[in-house]
């Protein structure tokens, strides 16, 4: 009986985005990808530590703790673990990365690269170690390391906003959902990709980089909200959000303060804000009740036009990015 009604609210939600998105619509069952990088059971063979058993502030105490040629060598003899190991020194994973992953990535500050599945990527834009401010972008559907022109067109309209004042992560670090389906209106991903967002600010925490501001765009709203409790950051951004798995502000039980963006034109207002049986990720982070800050967005256009330059929602994206909004 519960797979029926899932069954059904899943038809339901479907069939609202269907409608809302001019009947574009697929959603492949997607696998969320975790636990060790590949490379790892080369790495413990050599006698190094369970690094999945550390927290980002061990691994940078380890790592800290060795010479630079030691460093340098397990960089060179472990890339694939090395270039994903948050809590790692920021230019020991540029470094593993470009080994890794730089005739992908040419010429890009590649803070991750995980081969597996459809590929994850997470790209830095801008100095992390000594940039005033940081920005972190989660994206939606759709985004993997073959797909990030969306999320990286972000990224660099974001940092130039801000004149340069911040620097800006093109965050493409978990299983994003394919398409308008199942996926789409459940968890499932939300929740793996959360864990993964939570020890990815952990560890630019533990190597001293400033605390980041978070810009969740539709679908990735559903990964802060569920890790908003044990998030390290500043501000949460809900942008085209479906939801945040949340009833309101309080809720998400967050010391960071919570925004919220939606344009008029955005198909996402016709998505129900409902959570039943799994399915749909509850109210709208944009009403009055939820109790976020409003983020003006009359003139963005569209699900994916939030960044555009010369938006009001952009400009006040890097105010909030450059702390200049109280």
């Amino acid at each position: 009986m519960r797979r029926f009604t899932r069954t059904l609210v899943a038809a339901a939600l479907t069939a609202t985005m269907v409608a809302g998105t001019a009947g574009w619509a697929s959603g492949n069952s997607q696998r969320p990808v975790t636990g060790a990088p590949v490379g790892t059971a080369a790495w413990l063979a050599d006698g190094l530590p369970d690094t999945q058993r550390m927290a980002p502030g061990q691994v940078t105490a380890y790592l800290g703790a060795l010479t630079p040629l030691r460093q340098r060598a397990l960089t060179a003899a472990h890339p694939g673990v090395v270039g994903n190991l948050d809590g790692a020194p920021l230019a020991l994973r540029y470094a593993a990365n470009a080994r890794t992953a730089g005739d992908r990535f040419p010429g890009q500050q590649v803070l991750a690269y995980d081969p597996r599945g459809r590929g994850q990527a997470v790209l830095a834009y801008g100095d992390l170690a000594r940039a005033e401010h940081v920005a972190v972008i989660v994206p939606g559907s759709d985004v993997d390391a073959g797909n990030l022109a969306s999320l990286t067109r972000k990224a660099t309209a974001l940092r130039a906003a801000t004149g340069g004042r911040t620097a800006v992560v093109a965050w493409a670090g978990y299983t994003t959902p394919v398409g308008v389906g199942l996926d789409a209106a459940s968890g499932d991903l939300a929740e793996a990709g959360a864990q993964r967002l939570v020890r990815f600010t952990e560890g630019l925490a533990a190597v001293g980089t400033a605390e980041p501001s978070l810009f969740c765009h539709s679908y990735g709203s559903v990964v802060c909200g569920l890790a908003a409790h044990r998030l390290k950051a500043k501000d949460l951004v809900a942008v085209a959000s479906p939801g945040m798995r949340a009833d309101d502000v309080t809720a998400l039980n967050t010391t960071a303060r919570v925004w919220a963006a939606k344009d008029p034109t955005d198909w996402i207002d016709r998505i129900p804000n409902v959570e039943f049986a799994g399915l749909g990720h509850g109210n709208d982070p944009t009403a009055p009740e939820f109790g976020a800050r409003p983020v003006p967005a009359a003139d963005a256009q569209g699900h994916d036009g939030y960044f555009a330059p010369g938006t009001t929602s952009l400009r006040t994206f890097a105010a909030i990015a450059n702390g200049d909004v109280r």
